[in-house]
């Protein structure tokens, strides 16, 4: 039975109190306020942007303009119960159940300004990049024709293998163009000494974000994954801007304190396991709570690690984003998958690895089922595949998931297998 059914004792709630971490608290304070000041600036001289989650977000806060994130208002709706609904407004208008839950919700969303926070503000333009899926092109393509708004597309070629120097001078081009665009929009130069500054606090952010996610290599682990989908929000958001940089150094410090202190994340931690795809959004607490039970430990991640930068080079900071940008995990080949998701298991000193096959993600679900046996080829661990999807419910089956879930652990893990 897990703690928060029962009643627990003084001494447990004790215990759980002192294993909270605080710094979840801070998080709600500044995405809050993010969130005031953009509902805000609606109507008013200030531009606001729409941006896909893998798009540079650097410019736009160079040239002073509120980027919104219509997949953080999905995960927002997701995790609240609420995008369900949403979903089916989009579907009533014809739009596929088979398409990304995140699009459908937040064109139900503009439609009916559904969701926890009242909706999105209406934005000035979109940008949106296709490092993370192709299905953005279409889905801000119809949030353009909704609102009648500018869409600029950053266009970055399928990467096999290590870049080739014609794609990176491709995507340089491409960081131009979109500089000349924000100039068009806002009516205002482009600032190189601004630039600069932004992209050393995002760069800096996504440093300590780094240090942050590392600090799970310890045993016991002082947060789960699950808490490091909850963190992620401001470096997703606000990467370039000092108050990002100032929470993430307090993470750090909260982590490094708890390593110190010896305080863990679980009051037991067995087995350590990986976790590959978007969180299961609207199950998080139910699957946080089957996990401690299982003395189990989500470790590490392939969803939040998209935020930390490597081979960046402070003297060419523009062609340094280019680069970052055309690379991320969702846009490179299996191969290169498998070597990370490796890398991740060996550093992380996993047990196993979970895999969420994502019912309206294609392009993180695609070749699970291949980096899976090519996971236990290379590590000797096993891989369990569970099916779900990020914000739509109506794909997710709790019972058959958590049976598997607790089938895989006890059973498998348990044998030593």
């Amino acid at each position: 039975m897990s703690e928060d059914v029962r009643e627990l004792t003084e001494e447990e709630k004790a215990d759980k109190e002192r294993r909270k971490i605080k710094s979840a608290g801070a998080m709600r304070e500044l995405m809050t306020k993010y969130y005031i000041e953009a509902k805000g600036a609606e109507g008013t001289k200030r531009h606001i942007a729409w941006i896909t989650s893998g798009a540079p977000v650097e410019p736009l806060i160079a040239f002073d303009v509120i980027p919104v994130y219509p997949e953080n208002h999905g995960a927002m709706c997701g995790a609240a119960h609420m995008n369900v609904e949403l979903c089916e407004v989009a579907e009533g208008r014809g739009f596929s159940r088979d398409l990304c839950s995140y699009a459908r919700g937040d064109i139900g969303s503009a439609i009916t300004r559904g969701g926890p926070i009242g909706g999105l503000p209406r934005p000035t333009f979109l940008v949106a990049c296709n490092n993370i899926c192709n299905t953005v092109f279409k889905w801000y393509e119809e949030l353009a024709r909704f609102f009648d708004v500018p869409l600029f597309i950053f266009d970055t070629p399928f990467v096999r293998g290590e870049l080739p120097e014609h794609l990176a001078a491709y995507s340089v081009r491409q960081m131009h163009e979109y500089v000349s665009f924000l100039e068009k929009m806002t009516r205002k130069e482009y600032d190189d000494a601004r630039f600069v500054d932004v992209a050393a606090k995002s760069l800096f952010a996504s440093a300590l974000w780094k240090e942050v996610l590392a600090c799970n290599e310890h045993r016991p682990a002082p947060m789960t994954c699950f808490d490091a989908f909850i963190l992620m929000a401001p470096i997703v958001t606000l990467r370039g801007t000092q108050e990002v940089v100032d929470f993430y150094q307090g993470v750090l410090e909260e982590m490094k304190r708890r390593i110190e202190e010896g305080i863990g994340i679980l009051p037991s931690e067995r087995y350590r396991l990986l976790w590959d795809n978007i969180p299961v959004w609207y199950e998080m607490r139910n699957l946080g709570r089957l996990f401690m039970e299982l003395e189990t430990c989500l470790v590490a991640d392939t969803y939040t690690s998209a935020w930390t930068f490597e081979g960046v080079d402070a003297e060419k900071p523009l062609e340094s984003m280019a680069r970052i940008y055309t690379e991320v995990y969702l846009n490179i080949n299996l191969e290169r998958m498998a070597d990370k998701i490796e890398s991740l298991a060996t550093r992380f000193g996993v047990d196993g690895m979970i895999m969420h096959s994502n019912r309206s993600c294609k392009p993180y679900s695609l070749g699970q089922y291949d980096l899976a046996k090519e996971f236990t080829r290379r590590t000797g661990k096993p891989a369990l595949i569970i099916e779900a999807d990020h914000t739509d419910s109506r794909w997710y089956d709790r019972a058959q998931v958590e049976t598997r879930i607790r089938d895989f652990v006890e059973n498998l893990l348990g044998s030593g297998l």
